[in-house]
């Protein structure tokens, strides 16, 4: 992991967060803005696997379990993917927060992934 862009995703995560749960707690349904918040956060995390993947063969490797790593990083990855379906599926203003839920839920993820890499084992 890269420290500077895991602390990117989580504010862009954050954000995206408070305003789907924001707009749904306002009665707005999914539309393109909170839609879009999500698949940001969704393409920043496949940005991340990237990342992970290609971080041990420039000698960036993570002090924690990798299992563990990986099993957080395919589940960030599904989750904003389970709530856009969802929100396509049932378009009310709950699967908007729901929307917010999951990016919320992603940003928290990112930070113990964060951890994993850089503090474990020291």
């Amino acid at each position: 992991m890269i420290e500077w862009f895991a602390w990117a995703q989580i504010v862009v995560a954050v954000l995206a967060g408070l305003l789907c749960t924001g707009l749904g707690l306002f009665g707005r349904r999914p539309t393109d803005l909170s839609m879009g918040a999500t698949a940001l956060v969704e393409l920043l995390l496949l940005a991340q696997l990237v990342v992970a993947i290609a971080a041990p063969f420039t000698g960036n490797n993570p002090s924690g379990s990798v299992l563990e790593f990986y099993t957080y990083l395919i589940s960030a990855i599904l989750l904003p993917v389970g709530a856009a379906t969802w929100a396509l599926i049932e378009r009310s203003r709950w699967s908007t927060v729901i929307l917010g839920g999951a990016c919320l839920a992603v940003a928290v993820m990112l930070y113990r992934m964060l951890q994993i890499w850089t503090v474990q084992g020291l």
